[in-house]
């Protein structure tokens, strides 16, 4: 079974790089989009594996208990299905966020402001035990590009890649639950979006967006050297494949 479940929250966050390199490793993608209408299901029964992208809306309710968008209490409900029935499950920024909070973290407007452009992560200790993690560099490239942070893990999560001024980029709960806060998927046309939507908090920055689209394009090749055999090894643990170098002693079949 290959058939994959991911949540598109926001339009100008959609697959892009990381939906070809899933596809090109086996996994059949079925998108629903909640900010078109799309129901999310009340289970993730027949699905393989559960991926959910970015967007512009806060994970956390607004001070009247709204929630960010009108789907996340439901999403919310299946990041819990899927952590405790084991399923492979993937979020990005603010999937991540999402997975974190429905997990009993808490996600706030980020302390230090926002993160944006071509970063490096610190890969943790723990990385190297990590079944998608343990082959990553120790100090990979990610695009950054997120206003809110995750301020405090999960209980139960293991902290794999951090960085000084926003310390928790990538983190696991359970065994097959990952959260990214960085971006793996962006191509070019992505980010030159974003930088325009956002060039007014690039100047209160004291950058541009021309110059922080270079500096994500130079990087485009070394984030693709490293987070395509990363998104490779997701695909096989989707598959029930041993992901890596760790035995299944390590990875206990789903």
């Amino acid at each position: 079974m290959t058939r994959t479940l991911v949540i598109e929250n926001d339009p100008k966050d959609d697959l892009r790089r990381l939906g070809d390199w899933l596809t090109g490793a086996g996994l059949e993608l079925e998108v629903l989009r909640p900010h078109a209408g799309d129901e999310l299901p009340e289970t993730l029964e027949g699905y393989a594996a559960f991926v959910v992208m970015g967007g512009a809306q806060d994970a956390y309710d607004a001070p009247d208990g709204t929630p960010g968008a009108p789907w996340f209490p439901a999403l919310e409900k299946l990041f819990r299905k899927a952590v405790r029935e084991r399923v492979p499950t993937l979020g990005v920024c603010l999937g991540a966020q999402v997975l974190a909070q429905a997990m009993g973290g808490t996600v706030e407007r980020a302390h230090n402001g926002p993160n944006i452009g071509a970063r490096f992560v610190a890969r943790r200790d723990a990385a190297e035990r990590d079944a998608l993690f343990s082959e990553i560099p120790l100090g990979p490239d990610a695009l950054q590009w997120h206003f809110d942070e995750i301020t405090e893990l999960p209980l139960n999560a293991t902290l794999l890649a951090a960085s000084p001024r926003w310390p928790n980029q990538a983190f696991r709960v359970g065994d097959r639950a990952w959260g990214l806060q960085f971006h793996i998927e962006c191509d070019v046309d992505m980010i030159t979006t974003w930088a325009t939507n956002d060039a007014e908090t690039l100047n209160e920055l004291g950058t541009d967006p021309a110059t922080v689209i270079a500096a994500c394009a130079a990087v485009m090749d070394d984030v693709r050297e490293t987070w395509q055999p990363f998104a490779e090894r997701f695909a096989k643990l989707a598959q029930g494949k041993s992901p890596g170098p760790l035995t299944l002693i390590d990875l206990p079949p789903r």
